[in-house]
């Protein structure tokens, strides 16, 4: 017989074989744009896509091979439809066992770039004055040059005097009368995408001005710039000086000379350093100097770095259930990056409960768990970029011990299709103790496929294997041999407590009477290395530089990756381990620089893959000699928080870098281009104040550290300013451009720069209408736009300038009106009173008209009620700006109209209002009496526009003798107190006060009668009250019926009288407006419905009932 050893499937999480790296930036010639996205595992992952981290679903076929994104995750897109993909994407592969997911794809679908429209109105300079024609290019792919010709396709002449800045704007340091030409012409080109954009010509006029001009400088603004780079980008500082003659351009590096890579282009303007480095920052200063003076601007520049992994990414880990997992996430960069976990694409949160943390770069899974296998992401970010590592965590838990079940299985061969295996069963058949099954006196009948299956409490595994009986002519008694099929349900990757005396060649040897076969499998074990021997130290040149030497321990498989030396000392922090220097694996001995006055000991260990070996035995102990101080300090700090003082600090030395007792700083500073004499002070903080200085005057400062062994070296010069003030000037010349109804353009000419007494933060512009309004545009500008005014308004506006200190004063006020508008939409149009062909249209003026109104216009559409469009159309001006009510003839009968209402002014018209011609379901009272100046209606909702009408008799007879819209007011609305009137303490106190008030009166009544009478019902008699001569009356205002306007205005009181024979609530529609509002001659309200608040619910007896109009 023979065994075949059967071939097993390892199930394996997502890993990414390729994926698209963004960002991809599609060109308009590119027929289509491919994102890729492939990875394998077992089972085959399935793929998912997220658009600006929303799930993304390919639309249709034509733009998207759906096909391949169920096999490897790529997609096509189509250039004719790129525009509407353009986001971030991600690529997510999962299977049952995780997750894995790609970085950041960006697909950047750029327009086509054009010059805005614009009308560029001629530049008019003094000859000697500098001057800019501005470029403004559009973004478009780069690289884009720039190029200023003629409208005659020829270049203009650049040289010191005149150049194209990085900007692309054309700089003149001064004018001359062969500049005023009307064809200046800026051309964008764009190489990448094959195309060319032309701004238009615009003009320049020289006019004689005086010869010599100071210098100063075009580009860049203000007094210092701050660059920022990306650690190998490529440096450019730019100075574009002004003046006549032509200023020379100088360069420097403060305290250090210019790298030798430093080259000078564009007429030495712009100053280039390729592939910066972190040794080139510092700060850097262009000086333009001409006969009449000179101009200054310094760059802080700051060298920066995307996120990048130390060594390289996390690597994927197989660990046993119940043992602990450190995944470390080790980057570097400038800022420092932040560290974001996941585990299967979501974000991954700490949670020590659960034994689950996160320590700053390392997630730690204790006690880990089969539910904590996955694929875990880490992504560090800056502002610079992103790097992701996709870590596959694998919970290994098929090792069985002597509590498992096994459970073997047969399947004959051959076998018929579907066929379910049989349990094995019989006297020939016998389990062994170790799972191995025996099988006696061998058949052919025996032949087939065997499935051991054992299981336990942590999960399930299966084996299978095939056995094939041959047949032997010769002897009988070979088919009597036994046969034994191994069943061992334990891994070679799953043995326990792995140590270095499991490694060696392991063969497993099936062997019967007829054949044999044989496998072999080498099995290495990894380790983290040994600790490093016979550290030795070897002094070189003196006794603050040595040599140490060590022997590398075993690297346990695993080659070293490098060796870390640390060091202890004794003075400042015993006890305390630091890492001093590294060296790669390939190296057994380092050259240290100490510093002086310490007491060292040194210790090394080695890191492999696996990880940081313990570290070797420590050196004994070794004494440096004090010395001086080896560096001065950094990070100069240079603030004038007062406006005559100049505050200056520094990070000071570590104690360990002292080199020796008596440790101080000298603090040396003069003013820049000044004095040449420094000012001294010896300290030992690390701070210092200088006082009585000028307000914002460049200063030359220098930190020098010594000790009482020596001075450090030559401290490198820093620059900074004292105290800034508020500014002294205000900006001249203001002048407005009114552009339309909402927007102005303000200009102004900037105040001299020696009022500014501190950096130009930019401008303040102040409107003033009902109430002031600021507009902050930032930096060196002379003009601003400034939107969102009201039309048909009269402003003040003026400007001032701000620095860090505050504002200046401000300019002389500009005042100017914004012209006419369209008024806003009509609020409130209603229809009513419809009869057989007329209609009655009822509406309220705007609220803001933007100007004088001139009257409104009616547009009304026969409306086909099936299909609601529009038969017929007319329209028709209402002159009349009062007009608030309009009776239309002339209309089919039971048809129905749409009509849409817009208030007009000199300026136009404004968006219409529409209303169909639906009359409403109309609610009516009972009879009101005809002496009653007022009626109550109550069971109104709140916030409801409703429109009241008179009749003279009954509704059916259409005879509407007063017509007005009414709305409600909110009752309980937020922002809006309850009356306190309703409160339970409140109506309590009240009756206690009115019955002590009662109490008192009573008493000084009884008082007044026992002092005498007095003659009261005379003097009444002689002078009678005009409201209790109203009061005894017997009707109460009447009016008479032959009055054609019965609700205009009265001047009889409507509030608070007791005697009204009807038995109705006593409140007017005035007292419902908060007695605000009046009836305008033709019985009108809707001028006063917007404009006041309305009272709370008044109530009547008889409600009304619901009529169909």
């Amino acid at each position: 017989m023979a065994c075949f050893c059967p071939l097993l499937t390892v199930e394996q999480l997502p890993t990414f074989v390729y994926h698209t790296t963004g960002p991809i930036i599609a060109l308009p010639f590119d027929n289509t744009v491919t994102i890729r996205c492939e990875a394998r595992g077992n089972p085959p992952p399935q793929y998912r896509w997220t658009k600006d981290d929303l799930d993304f679903i390919p639309p249709h076929p034509a733009t998207i091979r759906s096909d391949q994104l169920a096999t490897d995750g790529t997609f096509v897109l189509q250039n004719k439809s790129l525009a509407r993909f353009q986001g971030k994407y991600r690529c997510y592969a999962s299977n049952k066992l995780g997750t894995a997911m790609t970085e950041t794809i960006e697909l950047i679908v750029p327009s086509m770039p054009k010059f805005p429209k614009e009308n560029i109105e001629p530049i008019v300079v003094d000859e000697g004055e500098p001057f800019v024609l501005l470029c403004n290019p559009p973004e478009g792919v780069p690289p884009r040059k720039i190029h200023w010709m003629s409208i005659g396709l020829q270049h203009i002449e650049q040289d010191e005097r005149v150049s194209v800045g990085t900007d692309g704007s054309l700089y003149f340091s001064h004018a001359l009368q062969k500049d005023s030409r009307q064809d200046y012409c800026c051309f964008a080109d764009f190489l990448r995408i094959r195309t060319i954009v032309q701004k238009p010509g615009g003009t320049v006029v020289v006019v004689a001005g005086p010869p010599v001009r100071t210098p100063s400088l075009l580009l860049p603004s203000g007094v210092q710039t701050e660059k920022v780079l990306l650690k190998g980008a490529e440096l450019q500082l730019e100075c574009v000086p002004g003046g006549n003659p032509t200023p020379k351009i100088e360069w420097m590096k403060m305290g250090d000379e210019l790298p030798a890579r430093a080259k000078l282009d564009n007429f030495g303007k712009l100053l280039t350093i390729a592939a910066i480095e972190e040794s080139d920052e510092g700060k850097y200063m262009c000086l333009a100097k001409n006969s009449a003076g000179q101009a200054v601007h310094y760059f802080d520049v700051i060298v920066e770095e995307p996120p990048k992994w130390l060594t390289e990414p996390p690597h994927s880990q197989l660990t046993v259930i119940g043992s602990d997992v450190h995944i470390k996430c080790s980057v570097s960069g400038k800022p420092q990056p932040d560290i974001l976990w996941r585990k299967n694409g979501n974000i991954f949160e700490d949670n020590p409960l659960n034994n689950k943390r996160v320590l700053d770069d390392t997630l730690v899974l204790h006690n880990a768990t089969p539910d904590d296998s996955g694929v875990y992401q880490c992504e560090a970010a800056n502002r610079h970029g992103v790097v992701l590592g996709n870590i596959n965590i694998m919970q290994n838990y098929k090792h069985f011990s002597s509590s498992s079940t096994l459970k073997i299985s047969f399947l004959p061969s051959p076998r018929a299709k579907d066929e379910t295996p049989e349990t094995i069963e019989g006297e020939r058949f016998v389990t062994l103790q170790n799972g191995s099954l025996q099988i006696s006196s061998a058949e052919k009948k025996d032949s087939g496929e065997y499935v051991c299956v054992a299981d336990n409490s942590e999960g399930k595994s299966s084996i299978m294997a095939v056995l094939a009986v041959k047949g032997i002519t010769t002897k009988k008694e070979n088919c009597s041999s036994i046969t034994q099929l191994m069943c061992q349900a334990e891994f070679a990757d799953a043995i326990m407590n792995v140590n270095l005396n499991d490694e060696g060649v392991y063969t497993c040897l099936a062997r019967t009477r007829l054949d044999g076969v044989n496998r072999t499998a080498l099995l290495t074990v990894l380790d983290v290395p040994d600790a490093p021997q016979n550290v030795e130290i070897t002094e070189l040149k003196d006794q603050r530089h040595i040599l140490l030497a060590w022997v590398p321990g075993s690297d346990h498989n695993s080659s070293v990756i490098e060796f870390i030396v640390e060091y202890e000392e004794s003075q400042w922090e015993p006890g305390k381990w630091k890492e001093l220097h590294k060296v790669p694996g390939n190296q057994a001995t380092a050259e240290l620089a100490l510093h002086g006055h310490l007491n060292y000991q040194f210790r090394v260990y080695a890191v492999n893959a696996v990880g940081p070996g313990p570290p070797s035995e420590p050196t004994e102990r070794y004494k440096t000699p004090p010395a001086a101080p080896d560096r001065n300090p950094e990070n100069i700090k240079i603030e004038g928080r007062l406006p005559h003082q100049m505050d200056i600090s520094w990070e000071p030395l570590l104690p360990v870098e002292h080199n020796g007792p008596g440790l101080e700083y000298k603090v040396s500073y003069r003013k820049l281009a000044v004095d040449d004499t420094w000012t001294e002070h010896l300290i030992k903080r690390h701070s210092f104040v200088v006082r009585n200085t000028s307000t914002f005057i460049p200063y030359e400062i220098k930190i020098q550290s010594r000790n009482s062994h020596g001075w450090g070296p030559e401290p490198k010069i820093a620059t900074g300013y004292s105290g800034e003030d508020v500014p002294t000037a205000a900006p001249r010349d203001v002048a407005v451009e009114v552009m339309n109804t909402t927007v102005l353009r303000v200009s102004w000419t900037p105040v001299p720069p020696a009022t500014l007494r501190g950096h130009l933060k930019g401008y303040h512009v102040n409107k003033i209408l009902d109430e002031r309004h600021t507009l902050s545009f930032p930096g060196k500008r002379t003009h601003a736009i400034v939107p969102n005014l009201d039309a048909f308004s009269e402003y003040t506006l003026t400007v001032n300038v701000f620095n860090k200190k505050g504002n200046g004063p401000s300019s002389d006020p500009v005042t100017f009106n914004t012209p006419e508008g369209v008024p806003e939409q009509v609020p409130i149009l209603t229809t009513s009173n419809a009869q057989k062909e007329s209609i009655r249209l009822v509406w309220a003026p705007p609220l803001v008209a933007n100007g004088i109104l001139t009257g409104y216009l009616l547009q009304y559409h026969l409306i086909n009620e099936t299909t609601k469009e529009a038969r017929d159309s007319w329209e028709m001006n209402i002159t009349g700006p009062d007009t608030t009510h309009w009776q239309l003839e002339g209309l089919e009968e039971g048809s129905l109209y749409l009509f849409h209402l817009s208030a007009c002014t000199r300026a136009g018209c404004g968006p219409p209002l529409a209303q169909e011609s639906s009359d409403g379901n109309w609610r009516i009272s009972k009879a009101v009496n005809a002496s009653q100046s007022f009626h109550v209606i109550d069971g109104l909702n709140p916030g409801t526009v409703y429109t009241v009408r008179l009749m003279a008799k009954s509704l059916l007879d259409n005879a509407s003798i007063f017509e007005d819209v009414i709305q409600t007011q909110v009752t309980g609305a937020a922002g809006q107190p309850r009356s306190i009137s309703t409160k339970g303490w409140f109506i309590g106190t009240m009756c206690a006060v009115a019955l002590l008030t009662l109490i008192v009166l009573t008493v000084c009544f009884m008082r007044r009668n026992q002092g005498g009478k007095y003659a009261v019902k005379e003097k009444e008699d002689l002078h009678p009250d005009e409201e209790s001569q109203a009061m005894n009356d017997d009707t109460f205002c009447e009016y008479s019926d032959s009055d054609e306007k019965p609700l205009r205005g009265s001047s009889c009181s409507l509030n608070g009288d007791d005697a009204v024979g009807d038995g109705v609530s006593r409140d007017s529609l005035v007292d419902y407006a908060d007695g605000g509002g009046e009836f305008s001659e033709d019985g009108s309200f809707i001028g006063e419905y917007s404009g006041h608040k309305r009272g709370g619910s008044v109530t009547e007896p008889n409600g009304f009932g619901p009529v169909s109009a």
